[in-house]
């Protein structure tokens, strides 16, 4: 597990008590009403599904000669794990600034649009952008779904992250993997809502997701698909696969029906603790913007004015969860303020979380999304190189001074010929040359703080 000793006994308490209480058939103590067992060896059991959709039976496509071997750098086995708020490789400390790429499955799901995602993972290796986040989900009815209906998968689309994780591993990337969207985009809570209520489960929220009984247990079941999923590439299980960095339970998970909190620090405390059942070698992450709830009132005024219903200190303190993320987005959450005030809001957002993570709850930081929209007023290239050095600069501050702030990833990476799917955060690595160039320098900079054999 990727934790100390300390927090080794604890999660193991942990674990242990949410997992005798799941088998028994008892309600946790701290869950809502609706929160109900799961049986571990298979949550969908006793339910009608189908089998997988698709090419279960599929020759495995040959590795490329040498890629079994991993890359040089990177010892064969080796999991990227947590000391304090450090996270560690083979000892010693590992950093790492990179980018989100959310498409890479759906891309790859189709050979013909395979070209996109190996585009990709070069410039990331050639920038030296070793994390990149990407998401392990597509639910319900849309296209190209990885799961078309509780417990049912598309082949193909799996076939698809395994190429993702195949060809990332030959290039010495990581992979943050998602597992399920706040949003509506790509199913998300909302699908899984809707699963439950053609069950017969009478829910008035998509935030019943997190809990009513079945869209849990259908949750569960798809967390237990992906993580123990053998790679047809390569043969390893994902559970046991050193080049997913960790699992992401949910991205931008909010309670808006419940801003005390509680509602998301029982679900985090459940699921994060699920996943550890299953696999021991990955870090967990909760898929947090970062902002404070109740837990330290004080801490709410670093708030764009409002709360979502997390918590980063609580939630973060929860044992099975390894290190945090925090999102930042200005020009929508203080939209309306200039430039200046807005770059002045992520300053002290980052300042404020680094200090936390440090002090709160000792683990790594990562902000997991940071960019600036195309779409805002006054936007230059010029104004987002500026602000994209800002943040680069408070990362490099933290790493420089032992601090837990250990990487930032940009959204997002569009590869050529993606222009539909842009939302103004994209950057096209090929047509931005200056942008381009600060995220190769500061790559650069943060890989020459980490200690050399």
């Amino acid at each position: 597990m990727a934790i100390n000793d300390a927090r080794r006994l604890t999660l193991i308490a942990s674990c242990l008590a949410v997992l005798l209480a799941i088998a028994a058939g008892a309600r946790l103590p701290s869950m809502h009403a609706g929160a109900a067992a799961f049986a571990l060896s298979s949550p969908l059991e006793g339910l009608a599904t189908a089998p997988s959709k698709g090419h279960d039976e599929a020759a495995a496509p040959a590795l490329a000669p040498g890629a079994a071997n991993g890359v040089e750098g990177r010892r064969a086995g080796e999991f990227v794990r947590t000391i304090g708020a450090r996270f560690m490789l083979g000892g010693r400390p590992f950093y790492s600034n990179g980018f989100n790429a959310y498409w890479l499955m759906y891309m790859a799901s189709n050979p013909g649009d395979r070209s996109k995602v190996l585009d990709t993972l070069d410039q990331a290796a050639r920038l030296g952008a070793k994390l990149i986040r990407t998401w392990a989900f597509n639910d319900g009815g849309g296209s190209r779904p990885l799961q078309i209906a509780p417990g049912v998968y598309n082949e193909d689309t799996f076939l698809g992250l395994d190429f993702v994780i195949a060809e990332a591993k030959k290039r010495g990337v990581y992979l943050i993997l998602s597992l399920v969207n706040n949003w509506s985009d790509f199913g998300g809570k909302k699908q899984y809502v809707q699963w439950a209520r053609d069950q017969g489960h009478n829910l008035g929220s998509d935030e019943d997701f997190f809990t009513d009984s079945l869209a849990q247990r259908f949750y569960m079941n798809h967390i237990q698909r992906v993580l123990t999923r053998v790679n047809n590439f390569t043969g390893v299980a994902y559970k046991d696969e050193p080049t997913i960095f960790a699992w992401e339970l949910m991205n931008e998970p909010r309670v808006q029906s419940d801003l005390s909190g509680k509602t998301m620090q029982d679900w985090v405390t459940l699921m994060s603790a699920y996943v550890k059942s299953i696999d021991a070698n990955h870090m967990v992450e909760i898929g947090l913007e970062g902002f404070y709830g109740e837990s330290v009132p004080d801490r709410k005024k670093f708030n764009p004015g409002y709360t979502v219903g997390t918590d980063f200190i609580s939630n973060n303190r929860i044992p099975s969860v390894d290190f945090a993320t925090i999102h930042s987005y200005p020009d929508q959450w203080v939209s309306g303020s200039s430039n200046e005030a807005q770059v002045e809001f992520m300053r002290k957002w980052m300042a404020s979380h680094i200090e936390d993570a440090a002090k709160e709850f000792q683990k790594p930081l990562i902000v997991s999304e940071f960019g600036w929209s195309a779409r805002s007023n006054g936007y230059t290239v010029a104004t987002r190189d500026d602000y994209f050095r800002m943040v680069y600069d408070s990362i490099y501050a933290s790493v420089k001074e032992g601090g837990p702030c250990a990487g930032g990833l940009f959204w997002q990476v569009m590869a050529p010929g993606m222009e539909g799917w842009a939302d103004g955060y994209d950057v096209v690595l090929e047509r931005c040359p200056t942008t381009t160039a600060i995220i190769s320098q500061e790559c650069a900079k943060i890989d020459g703080l980490m200690p050399r054999v």
